[in-house]
């Protein structure tokens, strides 16, 4: 079975109506995490954490749905093996 990883970021947005970063160089990277529920679990730790400041948000990216294991090369194995 494959790994379904889940990536858990988030910071301070330029307007909370938009998905826009203030700064990119200040994201915080929370970690990795092996299944949603730990991703679900530390994001909204985060959130919680947070939950004074209306223009910061955090996010959980499905790392897995970046990449079809079933395929035998990405689009970007192909683009940088070439």
């Amino acid at each position: 079975m494959a790994q379904r990883l889940h990536l858990v970021f988030g910071g301070e947005l330029v307007d909370p109506a938009r998905t826009e970063f203030k700064d990119v160089k200040n994201i915080h990277v929370v970690g990795i995490f092996p299944d949603y529920a730990s991703a679900h679990a530390a994001w909204k730790a985060e959130a919680q954490r947070t939950v004074d400041s209306a223009h910061t948000r955090y996010f959980i990216a499905h790392l897995h749905r970046l990449r079809d294991e079933e395929t035998e090369a990405s689009i970007t194995d192909a683009l940088t093996n070439s």
